[in-house]
């Protein structure tokens, strides 16, 4: 029988990537988003919720997890809201939290008990190199930052289970949202571009092929870890993205 993996935010992007890499592993996949993808995988299953909603949410991984065993969760979700120290308002950084913070522990807790019982489990969340820090960032940098202590504290007390914790963290990634806030012919796109030794964004397949390592069961003794998918900005380059 194939292993179930639940894929917050995984009808577009990075998410939808990820849900076809799972998918040509093997796994079934059930994806939680606001809208469904526009072409389904193959067994795909996609439930929809608002996962800024704390209630909705709940309700939803209940449904989860009461009709299907799922040993392993990607938290992809999560939102930005740009904004300077001088700019970012608490209800911005309430949103930016709650999203990208509060949603993957709130779906670690509820795939947790099935995954001690199977003795095995892969949690892997995605956040971003603006953790290491950003202009325009706040929120979104402390939000990623603080995704990354939580996981390692998974990772230390869920060992003996079996469990690994892992996140993979993308610098800039030709996506919807990317293209968005970095438009052509900003000076700004342009500056991310030149700092990137391998000369070109990421694309959200990269991203997944990460993704995969953490969730395969042969990755059982790595835990705790952080893996930049950057294209080499982490090791020479200083623009952050």
């Amino acid at each position: 029988m194939a292993e179930w993996v639940l894929v917050t935010g995984g009808s577009q992007g990075i998410g939808r990537a990820v849900a076809a890499r799972c998918a040509a592993e093997g796994w079934r996949v059930l994806t939680l988003d606001r809208e469904a993808p526009a072409a389904p995988l193959p067994g795909e299953t996609h439930m929809a919720v608002d996962l800024a909603d704390t209630a909705a949410t709940a309700e939803a991984l209940a449904k989860a997890t009461a009709e299907r065993a799922i040993t392993r969760l990607v938290n992809n979700v999560g939102t930005v809201r740009p904004g300077t120290l001088a700019e970012a308002s608490l209800p911005d950084l309430d949103a930016v939290l709650a999203l990208n913070l509060r949603c993957a522990i709130q779906c670690a807790q509820a795939l947790l008990p099935g995954m001690q019982a199977a003795r095995m489990g892969r949690i892997v969340s995605i956040a971003s190199r603006a953790m290491l820090g950003l202009p325009a960032r706040t929120a979104y940098a402390a939000a990623k930052a603080a995704l990354v202590g939580a996981t390692r504290s998974w990772a230390a007390e869920l060992a003996p289970h079996g469990i690994t914790a892992n996140v993979v963290a993308p610098a800039s990634v030709d996506t919807p949202l990317w293209q968005q806030l970095n438009p052509p012919g900003s000076p700004r796109r342009q500056k991310i571009l030149d700092s990137v030794p391998m000369g070109r964004l990421a694309s959200p397949e990269d991203v997944a092929q990460a993704v995969a390592f953490f969730l395969d069961a042969r990755s059982g003794y790595v835990t705790g870890q952080t893996l930049f998918v950057c294209g080499g900005q982490s090791a020479g380059g200083a623009m952050l993205a």
